[in-house]
């Protein structure tokens, strides 16, 4: 299969939503669809005891919430799916903001019952921002929930988005008695049997079938027909170059937990998702279909397998091919580096490939070259954009607890942050570390993560400050002077050594501002 083919084969997509809306259950079945695995393991369930394929991590099994993104491929109808699962709890939203950096196009998850919910909206407006393409797939429809005319209006009205059904439910709930796909022109029966392998389906190709009436009943057959009139009086027609372009949201219903409405959502996918797409780096917009190759570090995981210590830096092809033991240039280092052991995901099992196309992740073993946000190129000088560290709300002194195992915490914390899972600063008064995070659960994994996966343990003081920025400044100029001594006791430096000023409160920083008008406080790393 030649170069160009290959690109168009591939689809990589983010699954997002706000925590419980079914995401890492619709990954899997998903998965379960697609052939690569044959049993899904339920999130959170006593009776099953398989977890979720994408929940790898120990804390992630114990808390039954995704913590770090996972990456999953696999093929579906000679199509290369690759899925970036994210977490959904506000507190990792970091990790989920750069993932969507890497993918072409989102799926947004929605619960029936709860509706349009905080953590979506927030994710749904980074993506309308990059003009993600987006579908939505409302879950659990097997519980009684919202109209699904006052879902629609929900959906455009709290995410401003312009949806178009691909597909209806007849009934909720109880009543729930299967969906009519718009997108295929066909109806499909609610059996519920088993929920953990793929089942068969009744399938109607007419509502004027005499067995689709004996089936769902008179009164649910007139109530289908009316909406469907409906639907074509008020929601305009898919127009896939409107979807492509992020104008128009096309919305399917289902039930993730029940297999149901999942194989229509994968079908419809990938005749309509976007191939890779071209990528804006500082320098040029990056065509997938230019033949030297190019991409760049989204996510950086430590302990993969705890085990063996090992690193990866997971990179997302953008351009050309990468090929196993070729030299690459390291933009950032300014150096070649080549890898004889690149891997492809499946959650936590890995496989070497020889070539990547663009659109495919990549994990890279990494000794400690890698940060987020890295470039590799063929030989080109490219930085790509869009890949900041966010202002934490959240920031706490790290103590050692074991005296004894002193490098054991500093390799841990030092890794850690190498993930972007959080932010060390170091005081410039006292040389005292302080951790920053975006959300406060953040502090718990770490904690976790240092004892089991590095041995160390460590305790937090409580640190008052409202907010981290960065200064940018002319370092002879008189005000910076002034500035850094006056403010000497609230002024740290990040891992890369750039300047930060640790505001205590929203009066002080408004302070500061007024009083230094030439310099200039930004709350993302990257200017």
């Amino acid at each position: 299969m030649g170069f160009l083919e290959e690109i168009k084969r591939r689809r990589t997509f983010g699954i997002i939503s706000h925590p419980d809306a079914g995401k890492t259950t619709l990954t899997e079945k998903l998965l379960l669809f697609g052939g690569a695995i044959q049993e899904a393991g339920a999130v959170k369930s006593n009776k099953i005891k398989k977890t979720a394929t994408s929940d790898f991590m120990e804390i992630e099994r114990q808390r039954g919430i995704s913590v770090a993104t996972s990456v999953l491929a696999f093929l579906y109808k000679d199509k290369k799916i690759n899925i970036l699962d994210t977490p959904g709890h506000k507190d990792f939203a970091e990790d989920t903001f750069r993932t969507l950096t890497a993918v072409d196009s989102v799926i947004v998850v929605i619960d029936v019952a709860k509706g349009v919910e905080e953590q979506t909206e927030k994710l749904v407006e980074v993506c309308r921002m990059r003009n993600i393409p987006m579908m939505v797939f409302i879950n659990k429809l097997d519980r009684e929930g919202k109209d699904a005319f006052d879902l629609l209006d929900e959906v455009e009205q709290k995410l401003g988005l312009h949806v178009t059904p691909l597909s209806l439910p007849i009934g909720m709930g109880y009543d729930f008695k299967g969906i009519y796909n718009i997108w295929e022109r066909n109806i499909q029966l609610f059996e519920e049997e088993q929920k953990q392998t793929v089942g068969k389906k009744s399938k109607f190709s007419s509502l004027d079938d005499p067995q689709l009436e004996a089936a769902i009943g008179i009164n649910a057959l007139a109530t289908l027909k009316e909406e469907l009139e409906l639907i074509d009086g008020v929601y305009p027609t898919f127009n896939r170059e409107a979807y492509l372009a992020g104008n128009l949201q096309p919305v399917l219903f289902g039930s993730a937990l029940n297999n149901f409405g999942v194989e229509e959502l994968l079908n419809c996918f990938i005749e309509i998702a976007p191939e890779p797409l071209s990528k804006n780096s500082e320098e040029r917009l990056i065509d997938p279909k230019e033949k030297e190759f190019s991409g760049f570090v989204f996510k950086i995981h430590a302990n993969m397998d705890p085990n063996h210590r090992d690193r990866l830096a997971f990179i997302k092809v953008v351009s050309g091919t990468f090929e196993r033991n070729v030299p690459y240039l390291h933009v950032r280092l300014n150096k070649k580096l080549k890898f004889s052991s690149p891997n492809t995901f499946f959650a936590e099992r890995k496989e070497i490939v020889d070539i990547s196309y663009p659109g495919d992740i990549v994990g890279l073993h990494d000794t400690g070259n890698f940060k987020i946000g890295d470039t590799l190129t063929g030989g080109e000088l490219l930085h790509f954009k869009g890949i900041p560290s966010f202002s934490p709300e959240h920031f706490r002194y790290v103590n050692n607890n074991d005296p004894m195992k002193a490098k054991q915490l500093a390799k841990g914390i030092d890794q850690l942050m190498d993930e972007g899972v959080a932010q060390l600063f170091t005081l410039d008064l006292n040389g005292r570390k302080v951790i920053g995070t975006v959300g406060a659960l953040q502090f718990e994994v770490i904690q976790y993560r240092l004892l089991h996966e590095y041995g160390a343990k460590c305790t937090y003081d409580n640190l008052n400050v409202h907010k981290a920025c960065w200064i940018e400044a002319d370092e002879k100029s008189e005000s910076f002077k002034e500035f850094k001594r006056i403010k000497q006791k609230f002024l740290a430096k990040d891992k890369r050594g750039q300047l930060v000023f640790l505001a205590d409160s929203a009066f002080s920083l408004q302070m500061a501002q007024d009083q230094y008008k030439n310099l200039k406080f930004h709350f993302t790393s990257e200017f």
